[in-house]
């Protein structure tokens, strides 16, 4: 049964998949990386704004045009994940120590509705991790707990 459209879904539950970016401008998906085996608890940061670009016409005193001008877009945080492997930290570390600073990956954000159906899919374009912070070391927990994962990137789309 399709979803109802003006019954809200959800806001807790969604799935990361990682691809390696196409190299020489190539539009072709890139191939899947294992980076999608950890789970975030939050997501913050899509946004996208658009910088006002004031336009005045000569005689029309009352306002002025206004357009839109660049584009910027918001650092996206993951809040709290879990993860069995190091994946996430190898690519942090190798934009950084290894010297692949233009090493990037496209990011998509799934948004599920309550019963694990697709509601939405955030695109992140050319993503960098730009802040890797780990979790407490506790004794009890078997996994590899990332409590913050920043990621700067060129471009936020929308698919439905």
């Amino acid at each position: 049964m399709p979803r109802d459209p003006d019954f809200p879904a959800g806001s807790f539950r969604f799935v990361l998949t990682f691809r390696e970016h196409p190299l020489g401008g190539n539009s072709t998906a890139g191939a899947e990386r294992p980076l999608a085996g950890g789970a975030f608890a939050e997501c913050t940061g899509l946004e996208a704004t658009h910088e006002p670009k004031v336009i005045r016409e000569g005689g029309l005193n009352y306002g002025a045009h206004q357009r839109a001008g660049t584009t910027t877009f918001a650092t996206v945080i993951l809040r709290r994940g879990i993860t069995t492997n190091d994946h996430l930290w190898r690519w942090f570390q190798q934009t950084t120590r290894a010297g692949g600073y233009a090493y990037r990956m496209d990011v998509e954000i799934e948004h599920l509705d309550l019963d694990g159906s697709r509601v939405r899919t955030w695109q992140l374009r050319r993503a960098l991790p730009v802040k890797f912070k780990s979790g407490d070391l506790n004794a009890r927990s078997g996994e590899v707990a990332v409590e913050e994962l920043h990621l700067a990137h060129e471009g936020l789309s929308l698919r439905l």
